[in-house]
């Protein structure tokens, strides 16, 4: 189906914000609730939109967001996540940072370390961290990408092979409703795999956007992660999981002011 103009407007707010709400977008658009939940429900049969209680998120599929919209999308929550992470990550240790856009915000998070070594394959984080003069930064090879700035490929998972760290930080494009963490990228799950095996502690840095999403490629299972990062509660039933298997779960609401 062809889209209306405020449809195609919708679609673009859920794409760059990563959700929206049917109270919001009846202000934002002067118009009744019967009329949006119309809208998301077209939407939702035309395969662009995914409904959810209150409103709608974007169908990802097997088709990744730009960067920069991912950049953008939740960065408040991002922010808040990364916080908590980096509070969990002490001075004197080693860590690996691998790609996506909230490792970039525990970058962030993490400039007033002091005596750290960051291990990383993406380009972001290493210029983020060259600010912290307490940082010694090691970045694996391999073959750049210029869409986010991304070292993927078989040296860059040799690379990682080299070392044993005290704490992984990793981000995930989808987290199913089993607990697997997906990816669209098998070249960078392979990376991903690698970074796991190679830590003491693994996090898991996630929004609740990652959700429900889907991806084609299995990075790891939550069994595998110590903690994770979040910042809305996990549905029961994965909850329930991520307690017998011992991982444990940091919300980390964001703050009205980020």
């Amino acid at each position: 189906m062809a889209l209306s103009i405020r449809q195609a407007e919708i679609l673009e707010l859920a794409r760059a914000e990563g959700r929206v709400l049917v109270d919001e977008l009846a202000q934002r658009f002067d118009v009744t609730l019967q009329t949006i939940r119309r809208d998301l429900g077209e939407m939702a049969e035309a395969g662009v939109l995914e409904r959810v209680h209150g409103g709608a998120v974007p169908r990802a599929g097997t088709v990744n967001l730009g960067y920069e919209a991912r950049r953008r999308m939740n960065a408040d929550a991002k922010a808040a996540i990364a916080a908590a992470c980096a509070a969990q990550i002490p001075d004197n240790c080693s860590l690996i940072l691998n790609l996506g856009t909230t490792t970039e915000a525990v970058a962030r998070a993490l400039l007033h370390h002091s005596n750290i070594t960051v291990v990383t394959n993406n380009m972001n984080v290493a210029n983020i961290l060259l600010e912290n003069p307490g940082c010694e930064i090691m970045v694996a090879g391999g073959a750049l990408r210029r869409s986010d700035g991304g070292l993927v490929g078989e040296l860059t998972t040799q690379f990682f092979e080299q070392f044993k760290v005290d704490y992984a930080v990793v981000g995930t494009s989808a987290l199913d409703h089993d607990g697997d963490m997906l990816d669209f990228d098998l070249a960078e799950v392979r990376v991903s795999r690698a970074i796991l095996r190679q830590a003491r502690k693994s996090f898991l840095v996630t929004d609740h956007s990652k959700l429900g999403r889907t991806a084609p490629a299995r990075i790891a299972s939550l069994a595998e992660i110590d903690t994770i990062f979040t910042d809305q509660p996990l549905p029961p039933e994965l909850a329930d999981r991520c307690a017998e298997w011992r991982t444990d779960l940091q919300l980390c609401p964001a703050t009205a002011e980020g």
